[in-house]
């Protein structure tokens, strides 16, 4: 489990996640973000994905919230995500009226395409792959009812996901192998930052 925080003056959200890797959810899933709509989805998404994960977010607006935990969430799943990842997941989903599919990659590069019946929802799911570096194509291939649709994609998303963080048994599933950055403060000698 790794623990997050994530504060400013507009918001206020920790949280604690862990992949439940085949076995039964220990920590279950308790999302908390007082948007109770958002909860739903969120839990929905976690619950699909295979995630253990406690979320508690406050904050002044409805878009912060919305905007400021799905950057959050987004970076906590990057940092729980396997170094032999399997990377790629696709999970097309039925909603009653609606059918959403969701595709997705994990390797790094952040990439959204795609629309949900809300700009507010679609902005979730972007904000959310940006931060866990996901390309992330969501397509809502037929629906009328805006829950139904909304509801879909997450579900997708989350079953997509759950095939990607699932480990590869041959190392790194990539043709780069490993991508590694250096990143390190130096400082001159003469006593002053370069």
């Amino acid at each position: 489990m790794k623990r997050i925080v994530r504060e400013s003056k507009e918001t206020q959200i920790e949280i604690r996640i862990g992949l439940a890797r085949g076995k039964a959810l220990s920590g279950g899933v308790s999302v908390s973000t007082t948007l109770p709509f958002y909860d739903h989805m969120l839990s929905t998404l976690a619950r699909y994905a295979g995630l253990e994960l406690t979320l508690r977010a406050k904050g002044d607006l409805r878009h912060h919230i919305m905007e400021d935990v799905a950057l959050a969430l987004g970076h906590a799943v990057r940092s729980i995500a396997p170094k032999s990842a399997t990377r790629y997941g696709e999970k097309t989903i039925p909603m009653d009226d609606a059918l959403v599919q969701s595709v997705i990659d994990v390797g790094g590069r952040a990439f959204f395409v795609g629309k949900l019946p809300s700009r507010l929802y679609t902005h979730v799911l972007r904000s959310f792959a940006d931060a866990l570096q996901a390309t992330l194509h969501v397509r809502v291939l037929r629906g009328k009812d805006k829950h139904h649709i909304i509801e879909a994609g997450f579900k997708a998303t989350g079953l997509a996901l759950r095939q990607a963080l699932s480990e590869t048994e041959g190392g790194i599933f990539s043709t780069k192998g490993q991508v590694l950055l250096t990143e390190e403060d130096i400082v001159d000698v003469a006593g002053g930052d370069s």
